[in-house]
């Protein structure tokens, strides 16, 4: 695919709906082309025409179900050749139904093919792909519950703690490649992913939930501003800085040749 915009194309899954519809709409504003990856077809072919029509900019549909491996190798391929790209935005996955123990393995196994499975494939593709060239980036949906899963689904929040840990390694392997990465960690946000499960807004306070417009627009100024991590609801950036700081302080325990003297084992 060739491109008419000095940004290059953006590709973005999960773009039906929600977040990933809105990065569309936010990148296509920005002067980004776009191929818009989900698997309602007719959903992605509306988004494309407005797209096209609203900002100038191409716009196409590559409809794909992730948690097929056909499909998943189909867009890995497109990451891989078209060196149009230059940004991937890593959203496309499902949220719980409820709590794990309560939930069926299928729709588990399901979560786990397209927030696991899918997001490290395409990550570390379009990784690859970037690095030969030199620049590019990748922004990847993780979730505020990557840090703080025991109220959640325990599945859930080990799919998005992945994505997380996905991000920083290979933010740090490819740290002189000239690829910028991100992994965005939302809460609440209000978009199709609760009505789609059976779940609600209601009993939240409304406080605590933000409009995804403004969670996106959040985000990208966190791109823009180099952010590794971003939360768009977080005021106080020392937070997760004195967290980085405490790993950084328990990985010189993590690995060493004797066990800690705590467990009295001494000869």
């Amino acid at each position: 695919m060739t491109t008419n915009s000095d940004l290059g194309t953006a590709l973005v899954t999960g773009a039906s709906a929600g977040i990933g519809a809105t990065y569309a709409d936010r990148l296509a504003r920005r002067g980004y082309d776009v191929i818009l990856v989900a698997r309602d077809a007719n959903r992605l072919k509306e988004l494309a025409a407005r797209l096209s029509k609203q900002y100038a900019v191409k716009a196409e549909v590559l409809a794909a179900d992730l948690s097929s491996v056909a499909d998943l190798e189909r867009v890995e391929k497109r990451l891989r050749d078209d060196a149009a790209i230059t940004l991937l935005v890593n959203n496309a996955g499902i949220g719980p139904k409820g709590k794990a123990l309560a939930d069926d393995m299928a729709y588990l196994d399901t979560m786990v093919a397209l927030n696991v499975t899918a997001a490290n494939r395409l990550a570390v593709a379009a990784a690859q792909a970037f690095a030969a060239r030199g620049s590019g980036g990748i922004i990847n949906t993780a979730s505020a519950v990557a840090i703080v899963p025991e109220p959640f689904n325990a599945t859930y929040a080990a799919s998005k703690a992945f994505v997380l840990a996905l991000t920083q390694s290979l933010a740090a392997e490819l740290a002189d490649k000239g690829v910028r990465f991100q992994a965005i960690l939302p809460g609440f946000t209000r978009t199709e992913i609760f009505d789609r499960v059976g779940g609600s807004f209601d009993n939240i306070d409304p406080e605590r939930v933000m409009d995804v417009g403004d969670m996106v627009d959040a985000a990208l100024v966190g791109f823009d501003n180099g952010e590794l991590v971003t939360i768009p609801s977080m005021s106080d950036t020392g937070l997760l800085d004195s967290l980085n700081k405490a790993r950084g302080a328990l990985a010189e325990q993590l690995s060493l040749k004797k066990p800690a003297g705590r467990f009295g084992l001494a000869a």
